[in-house]
């Protein structure tokens, strides 16, 4: 048996960069890998899918060219079948041809030692990775996750693809069906209409996007609905059988029914717990499959145990992944680091994104106000031809800061950063309203209902201040 300062199983993005921290600093490690090294995000999620959908968003802008003013007339342009072809080898190009020939090779130049197979617990303190056998000082689980199956009768005898080959494709097919409104589903469902495929996406809910704010939700339907995506709320998708001409037809929950070239099932994630005899370890994963880990990342109960990753349920998404990463990194080093959930950004990289941070209002929280602004009053859209969108930001008055933030509009996922620091950092309210934004910006927007938000915070004051004397 082979004895480690730290094995780490699984190389996604925080096993990937938990292993590099460490061998950097001299500890021994080993990663385990059955698969590439950086995870999915890096070859078949998050790049590929934004390259495709910087694509699609420059074609529909070519389209509107005249109306920009950036030509005297209408362009020609090639047929959407060709152009998804090129994009499709842009992609490719970006990443690397799904090789992770130098994330490996960069691990292994730092020290790591890199284990390709799969890495099943034998018992509380060793690992088997085909004929070899690990043992540890200090052992970290970042598993990540899987795309998550419905039931569906008739699934299992279609050819459907989950978010991964489709963004592999090199030809995009004439018709498509997605199963699920989350931000996977959307994406996919404006990329392949943009491109010319009649989509149709079906969210089991009354929104879009059930984590969202219900405004930006509704916005994001109807943007959708405006690139000729078929948005069907409250639907499920109830049966699926091939027809003779080899297509598929979906059986809806509404009594109607859709045929498709292809169906694609966007229904969420899972943690990966599974096959790798976790309970050997003395670990139970919790009823949604995540392993719970304290304020450090240490895996609860056990001391030289940690998680990173999608395999928590923490936010899945790749910069909760590396933020996990140096948490534990910070800690397993001696560094005590604890971790802040308060302020983790999420967005959806449509066009225009939806963008996200810390609380939205619900009817239970008494203490907490919002304000809105639509983006059509910015200066800046009118500059740039664009769509329009609604910021709506929350704050708790008795506070004086900002909890939150729920946005759809141009460039929202960049300047969301702003007030994800102001979320994390607590700033009060009256010190936002003195920041000065450049003219003209998309980021101004958050003047008007800052100034808003900030008196309402001090009437709620004076209120008080009153009442009690």
């Amino acid at each position: 048996m082979k004895q480690f300062d730290v094995v780490v199983l699984g190389a996604g993005s925080a096993g990937e960069l938990i292993s590099n921290t460490l061998a950097s600093e001299g500890k021994s490690v080993a990663l385990i890998e059955k698969l590439r090294v950086g995870g999915e995000c890096a070859y078949v999620s998050c790049m590929p899918s934004k390259s495709m959908l910087r694509s699609a968003q420059s074609r529909n802008e070519a389209k509107h060219l005249l109306a920009l003013g950036g030509s005297s007339r209408n362009l020609e342009f090639d047929d959407d079948a060709s152009a998804f072809k090129c994009a499709a080898a842009r992609r490719d190009r970006i990443v690397e041809f799904r090789s992770d020939q130098q994330a490996a090779s960069h691990a292994i130049e730092l020290g790591v030692v890199l284990i390709r197979g799969n890495g099943i617990f034998i018992s509380k303190d060793r690992l088997k990775v085909g004929a070899k056998e690990l043992g540890w000082s200090d052992l970290v689980i970042a598993t990540g996750s899987k795309a998550s199956i419905p039931k569906i009768e008739g699934l299992a005898s279609i050819d459907f693809w989950t978010s991964d080959l489709a963004l592999s494709i090199n030809e995009i097919p004439k018709s498509v069906l997605i199963v699920g409104g989350g931000p996977v589903g959307c994406e996919l469902a404006q990329l392949f209409s943009r491109f010319g495929a009649k989509t149709t996406i079906v969210q089991f809910s009354d929104q879009l996007a059930d984590r969202e704010d219900r405004e930006v939700a509704t916005r994001l339907a109807e943007n959708l609905r405006s690139d000729a995506v078929v948005v069907l709320l409250n639907t499920s998708v109830i049966k699926v059988e091939m027809t003779a001409d080899k297509k598929t037809r979906a059986y809806l929950s509404d009594n109607s029914s859709v045929v498709v070239e292809r169906v694609v099932i966007a229904a969420g994630r899972h943690p990966n717990t599974e096959a790798i005899q976790i309970e050997l370890l003395g670990v139970v994963p919790n009823e949604k499959g995540a392993i719970e880990v304290d304020e450090r990342c240490r895996v609860l109960g056990q001391p030289h145990i940690w998680a990173a990753g999608d395999v928590t349920g923490i936010a899945p998404f790749t910069h909760t992944a590396n933020y996990q990463a140096r948490i534990v990194s910070n800690n397993i080093l001696g560094i005590d680091q604890i971790a802040n959930y308060s302020a983790i950004p999420r967005a959806i990289y449509t066009d225009p994104p939806v963008a996200s941070v810390g609380k939205t209002k619900s009817s239970e929280d008494d203490g907490l106000v919002t304000s809105r602004i639509e983006l059509s009053q910015v200066s800046r859209n009118s500059t740039d031809g664009a769509m329009g969108g609604v910021l709506v930001l929350t704050a708790d008055i008795v506070k004086g800061v900002l909890v939150g933030a729920s946005a759809i509009g141009p460039h929202a996922d960049e300047w969301i950063a702003e007030l994800t620091l102001a979320i994390r950092a607590q700033v009060p309210l009256n010190v936002l309203c003195d920041v000065i934004h450049a003219f003209p910006t998309f980021g101004s927007a958050v003047e008007q209902p800052l100034r808003d938000l900030n008196l309402r915070a001090i009437k709620s004051g004076e209120s008080l201040s009153s009442s009690t004397l």
